[in-house]
């Protein structure tokens, strides 16, 4: 099986609802003390960002798209990080360096695999 960006939109959908989920559940990955530190608003982000790479790869917006978009958007996300200082993004979102690392490594991987991926058939 080749991969596609619908297949990698799906792939990176599914685990960014799981990711957002998880926040919810104490755990040493992604909580408040967590290895990624979380708080219910960066969990809701995680869910949303879910959910529009998913709606996105099943859309006549399309998977390279979406993925262009979101890619785009952690992309400033990831600068905002490492702009503002102190642990709340935007006031709101809470995140440590292992979160802006991430981010910057999510940034690349999502736009490469809308760049580079085939769109996938619908």
């Amino acid at each position: 099986m080749n991969m596609n960006a619908k297949m990698a939109a799906t792939i990176l959908g599914v685990i960014f609802l799981a990711v957002g989920v998880l926040g919810f559940i104490p755990n040493p990955l992604v909580s408040p003390g967590g290895i990624f530190a979380v708080n219910p608003a960066h969990n809701a982000v995680h869910i949303v960002s879910g959910l529009i790479i998913l709606g996105g790869a099943y859309s006549a917006v399309g998977a390279r798209t979406t993925l262009l978009v979101v890619g785009v958007i952690y992309a400033v996300v990831a600068i905002l990080g490492y702009v503002m200082s102190g642990d709340m993004l935007l006031g709101i979102i809470q995140v440590n360096d292992n979160d802006r690392w991430l981010h910057v490594v999510l940034a690349v991987v999502i736009l490469a695999a809308g760049y580079f991926l085939p769109n996938g058939k619908k």
